[in-house]
């Protein structure tokens, strides 16, 4: 088994400033344990430094056991690079040190090449490769149906974004690694897939630290909660469900202690001045009037107590606008090799949700309606004055790439510099407004897109998982957002907790079929 133990950790950026000070926390022997946390407030770099990628400015991490990690985007290259990425470090290294012998053979078979390349087998079998192939094979013929060496060479751009999530998890979950470091693990997974994930996180004997935005997995893994804001870290004891409270509760005590301290800081110098006043014609006094100096000094030099962290305030101003009664016509509506023919009519100002299992063509759909060339066959129309406001999934917006938030919404929206800062504000993107885009956060992305949708006046809103990358925060701003907004939402999701505040579904089922239900289904 493995733990983890962080005291006093501080952590500076490149240019200096401050992400992380004095961190302390600890996640015992088979604990399951979430970081949660504002987009940007050091989430990811908390896991890297645990990690040992990242070298702390100050403080310590100890622990036991070997640390598997899962990055929050994925890699690239073929089936076998993408689960190697999530092997043992040792089994990593002698995996590149035969990669270099077998090329090396290939341009000269001589004998010292020859042995080398022996030596490099017998490396990787003493590492564990060959084991953890064994273990990488049931992982490929549970999470796309065929054995590893079939599959070896795949590249991993032929998988779906949950295909990869759900291999590299499989991975981690059975590999030798006793602490797991999963960041975002539930990203591209379907809602079967978090359940899957969901099971198989409490069923395991591992210790495992994850990063995740979805509150309904946070409630059902995480025996405790470490939040990360304001540059360092407090523990909730337990799970997801008491968490608000405890926040709350907590803010409430930080402010009163912080009330106190500066009631007795009000006092001491009260009294420092009244004694300097009285010392001025009583030598009596000096004495008393230096010790309550001595002792304002040592008070004030200790400092107060901590504030309460201040409150995320993004503020989404989704406008919209009058539509016809319908805002959106399919008929017979076929997407090639996708959905069997199908019919719906979603109407103004509806909240609908488009449901079902990755690879159901739910993406294509809305890419259809935003106005990319799909292939279908019969009739997918927009209503007299809807105007389209694409979100997408992946956040792969070459257009944005390379371009500093303001600058984009400066120039795309015809704004000044401080109109835009103004409204980079709202969403609590002003500090990253300089920033390329590829550069921010996921979440920060995430708001980026809304931020340009809303000034865009769409009146329909197509939303591909809008909460994947949104701190818990965030998606509570867009869920207030979407209620005020005065126009049509039609949103692909596998959040459970926002699904339920939509008003109806379209279910897209694994045999093609399209269902219309009032409730959200996940079983189909």
């Amino acid at each position: 088994m493995g733990h983890i133990e962080v005291s006093g950790l501080a952590y500076l950026l490149p240019d200096g400033r401050p992400l992380l000070h004095d961190v302390s926390f600890k996640v015992g022997d088979g604990a399951k344990a979430a970081l949660v946390g504002p987009n940007g407030a050091g989430k990811t770099t908390l896991l890297r430094l645990i990690a040992g990628e990242l070298a702390p400015a100050d403080g310590r991490i100890s622990g036991s056991g070997g640390i598997g990690v899962m990055r929050q985007f994925l890699g690239s290259g073929t089936v076998h690079d993408l689960l190697l990425s999530v092997a043992p470090r040792r089994v990593r290294e002698a995996a590149a040190a035969l990669d270099a012998a077998e090329s090396a053979i290939v341009l000269r078979d001589d004998e010292p090449r020859q042995l080398a390349y022996a030596q490099a087998i017998a490396d990787y079998a003493d590492a564990g490769g060959y084991d953890l192939e064994v273990v990488w094979d049931v992982c490929t013929t549970e999470a796309l149906g065929l054995p590893y060496p079939r599959v070896r060479d795949r590249g991993v751009g032929t998988l779906s974004g949950g295909e990869q999530k759900r291999l590299m998890l499989a991975a981690l979950l059975r590999g030798p690694d006793e602490i797991l470091l999963l960041d975002e693990p539930d990203n591209f997974l379907d809602v079967r897939g978090k359940q899957w994930l969901e099971r198989a996180i409490r069923e395991s004997a591992k210790t495992v630290l994850l990063v995740s935005h979805d509150r309904w997995l946070l409630a059902e893994t995480a025996d405790r909660i470490i939040t990360v804001e304001g540059r360092g870290a407090w523990v909730h004891g337990g799970g997801f469900a008491g968490y608000a409270e405890a926040r709350r509760r907590r803010a409430e005590r930080l402010e009163e202690r912080r009330g106190r301290w500066e009631d007795e800081r009000a006092r001491l110098r009260g009294l420092v001045h009244t004694l300097r006043q009285r010392s001025a014609n009583n030598d009596a006094l000096a004495g008393a009037y230096r010790s309550a100096v001595t002792r304002l000094v040592r008070f004030e030099r200790a400092g107060p107590p901590e504030r309460a962290p201040k409150e995320q305030n993004v503020r989404m101003r989704l406008r919209g606008g009058r539509t016809g009664k319908r805002a959106v016509m399919c008929e017979d509506l076929e997407l090639s090799g996708l959905l069997r023919p199908f019919s719906a009519e979603i109407r103004y100002g509806e909240r609908v949700g488009v449901l079902g299992a990755n690879g159901t063509g739910k993406s294509h759909f809305l890419r259809l309606l935003a106005g990319e060339p799909i292939a279908h066959t019969g009739v997918a129309r927009l209503g007299a004055r809807v105007t389209p406001g694409h979100f997408a999934q992946t956040h792969e917006r070459p257009d944005l790439r390379g371009r500093a938030a303001a600058d984009v919404v400066m120039r795309e929206h015809a704004m000044t510099r401080n109109e835009a800062m103004a409204a980079l504000a709202r969403y609590e993107l002003a500090p990253a407004g300089g920033q390329p885009f590829e550069t921010l956060s996921g979440g920060q992305q995430a708001r980026l897109q809304i931020l340009l949708l809303e000034l865009s006046g769409a009146t329909l809103l197509l939303l591909d998982e809008p909460t994947d990358n949104l701190d818990l925060a965030g998606a509570e701003a867009l869920q207030r957002g979407l209620s005020g907004f005065a126009g049509t939402v039609l949103v692909v999701t596998h959040d459970r907790w926002f699904a339920a505040d939509l008003d109806r579904h379209l279910i897209f089922r694994a045999d093609g079929g399209v269902q219309e239900s009032s409730e959200a289904r996940w079983d189909l």
